[in-house]
């Protein structure tokens, strides 16, 4: 099966209508919005287990550089650090070279979440992915960079808004 690259000419890849990209949104929302349920069983918001990821991805990270990642304001990555620091699960401290810098830093009780929640999330991921038939798995297979380069683009994006008007 042949991959598509960032070369490959888009005449070549079947357009998507309005529909399918509702599909497309709706489904991935609903895979979201399942995984962001163990967060709630833990006493966290989604948008605070999802600070709690980025932080544990990378140990120790600037406020600014972390709401920049999650798509939020400073102020409000700032009280959701704060929240997370007084649940034990992150540290701020003054950067070495820059006192005017916040750093953020996992704990290792936020590590252990973190990872808890990442298996957990995994594992009912993969129990719902081994219910499905080898067409549809092989299908999902061959998205995967498709998806990954989509999330990346939506990641990179300025914001919510769309060309025209309202989102």
């Amino acid at each position: 099966m042949s991959e598509l690259t960032d070369s490959t000419p888009r005449s070549e890849t079947p357009p998507f209508d309005a529909e399918d990209v509702h599909r497309l949104r709706i489904a991935i929302g609903r895979i979201s919005r399942r995984m962001g349920m163990f967060a709630s069983e833990e006493g966290l918001t989604r948008s605070q287990s999802t600070l709690l990821t980025t932080v544990a991805r990378h140990e120790t990270i600037g406020v600014r550089e972390l709401a920049e990642i999650e798509g939020l304001n400073p102020t409000m990555c700032s009280r959701m650090v704060g929240k997370l620091e007084d649940a034990g699960l992150l540290t701020r401290s003054p950067d070495a070279d820059d006192k005017r810098v916040v750093r953020v830093h996992i704990t290792p009780a936020g590590a252990a979440l973190s990872a808890e929640l990442r298996d957990r999330r995994t594992a009912l991921f993969a129990r719902h992915l081994a219910e499905l038939n080898d067409r549809h798995l092989e299908a999902l297979h061959d998205a995967l960079p498709a998806l990954e380069a989509l999330s990346q683009r939506v990641a990179d994006s300025p914001g919510p808004s769309v060309e025209g008007g309202r989102p």
